[in-house]
């Protein structure tokens, strides 16, 4: 008997990166210090997106779990690995969230690697299952409109890295 998850289609990733002025461990701590974005979104994410709220619970070991408020709903994040200033890693536990025509968020990570200079590379990963079809059609869509919500993010994150090393 076939399981449902070998036919089913891989989930698409979404993988966008961002070079931060501080070093990494300057970048991992404000990504585990990380609850909430004080400005706007773009209007792109306004109009296509929940707005992120804010960030509750415990998030920095194995098992840990953290809800991330939206408008609208939440999302249930449990970390699955975490290797301490260069990879975090999580799961989707549960979604009590609608995105775009039911888009069901599976997982997602972020990675540190050290440039020259102090500097740090930032990447987001998402893992998601689109529900439209055809997916030639949509997958693109979807993927433009997570690298966008990742730049937001990592924006934030680079910001409150960066501002700690004036500070």
């Amino acid at each position: 008997m076939t399981s449902l998850a070998a036919v089913l289609p891989r989930a698409p990733r979404g993988v966008t990166r961002a070079m931060i002025r501080a070093t990494p461990a300057r970048v991992w701590e404000s990504l585990m210090f990380f609850e909430q974005i004080e400005r706007r979104p773009p209007l792109l994410l306004r109009l296509l997106l929940p707005a992120p709220l804010k960030t509750i619970g415990r998030k920095s070991e194995v098992g840990d779990e953290a809800a991330c408020l939206y408008e609208g709903g939440r999302l249930i994040k449990r970390v699955t690995r975490v290797e301490r200033g260069r990879l975090y890693e999580f799961s989707v536990a549960r979604q009590e969230l609608r995105f775009g025509g039911g888009i069901a968020l599976e997982g997602g990570s972020y990675s540190l690697r050290a440039l020259a200079g102090g500097r740090c590379e930032l990447a987001a990963e998402t893992r998601y299952r689109g529900a439209r079809g055809p997916r030639l059609f949509w997958e693109p869509i979807e993927k433009f409109v997570c690298h966008a919500f990742h730049r937001y993010i990592l924006s934030a994150i680079g910001a409150a890295a960066e501002g700690a090393g004036r500070g």
